[in-house]
C-alpha cells in the first residue's frame, strides 16, 4: 500500500510543487549514460519526474508505482506517452529485459517490510537482462537523519498555482530501529483542510543490503556517495551476472 502522500489525490498533487529541485536525479541520469542504458525500469516512479527525464533523452522507460494518484499525475504530463506506466510494484511485473533498474530517493527505504523488500529485489533481478544493473540509494543509519525531522526544520508556506497557499511540515513520530516513522502535514489555506500522511522508512546497514543483494544473485560492483549529499547516503550499484 502506498502512503497517503502519494496515494491521496490532493496530497499527490503537491509532491512536485513542494519539491521542485530534483538535482538528486542528476547522478542517476549520469549513471544511465555511464552504463549505456537503452531500457530502464524505474521502481517507485511516483509522479514520473525521473522517467520523463530519461524519456526526453530517448531512453525506453517503464515506470511502476503502487500509488494510483501519483501515476495519474505522471500520465497527464507532457511526453508521458513515451513511458510505459504500470500501477503496481516490482513483485508482479510483466516480462522485461531492461539494462537498468532504478529506485531513486526514498524508494528503497520505503519498502520497509522485509518480505516485500526481498520480493522487490527478486522482481528487479528478473526484469534485468544478464549484465544489467540495479541502482538505488539508502541513508547511512549512522548519520541519524531523523533527528532533523522536526516542524521547526521543515515548516514552510508555499504558494501553489491553482491551489493557493499551503502550509507543510514534517514531524518525527517514532524511532524503533531500523524503522523510523514520521508524519507529513499539509494545511490548505483556501478551505482550511488539514491532511496528514504517516510514512515509515527502514534504515538498513550497508552490510545488510550487501547480504540481501548477494542472496538474490547480484554482484555488488560499487557503493558510491550521493554527490549532492556527501557522507549521508549509500548508493548501491549491483549487477545481474
Amino acid at each position: 500500500m502506498a502512503d497517503d502522500c502519494f496515494a491521496h489525490p490532493r496530497l499527490a498533487a503537491l509532491y512536485d510543487p513542494l519539491d521542485p529541485d530534483r538535482g538528486d536525479l542528476d547522478a542517476y541520469l549520469r549513471m544511465a549514460e555511464e552504463f549505456e542504458a537503452q531500457r530502464v525500469l524505474d521502481i517507485g516512479c511516483g509522479t514520473g519526474v525521473f522517467a520523463l527525464l530519461l524519456a526526453d533523452r530517448g531512453t525506453g522507460v517503464v515506470g511502476v508505482d503502487p500509488a494510483r494518484a501519483s501515476v495519474d499525475i505522471a500520465r497527464a504530463k507532457p511526453g508521458s506517452e513515451r513511458v510505459r506506466w504500470i500501477c503496481g510494484d516490482a513483485t508482479d511485473l510483466p516480462p522485461l529485459q531492461v539494462d537498468l533498474v532504478t529506485m531513486t530517493a526514498n524508494v528503497a527505504q520505503a519498502i520497509a517490510d522485509p518480505q516485500t523488500w526481498q520480493k522487490t529485489l527478486r522482481g528487479a533481478h528478473e526484469a534485468l537482462r544478464p549484465g544489467g544493473r540495479l541502482v538505488f540509494e539508502t541513508r547511512d543509519p549512522a548519520r541519524r537523519a531523523w533527528e532533523e525531522w522536526t516542524r521547526e526544520n521543515s515548516y514552510r508556506l508555499t504558494e501553489i498555482p491553482g491551489v493557493g497557499p499551503v502550509e507543510s511540515w514534517v514531524q518525527l513520530i517514532e524511532v524503533s530501529r531500523p524503522l523510523v516513522t514520521f508524519r507529513w502535514t499539509c494545511r490548505f489555506a483556501v478551505d482550511g483542510q488539514v491532511l496528514t500522511s504517516d510514512s515509515t522508512l527502514r534504515f538498513r546497514e550497508r552490510e545488510e543490503v550487501e547480504r540481501d543483494l548477494d542472496a538474490h544473485g547480484y554482484v555488488v560492483d560499487d557503493v558510491r556517495d550521493a554527490p549532492d549529499r556527501p557522507g549521508r547516503e549509500f548508493v548501491f550499484l549491483a549487477r545481474r551476472p
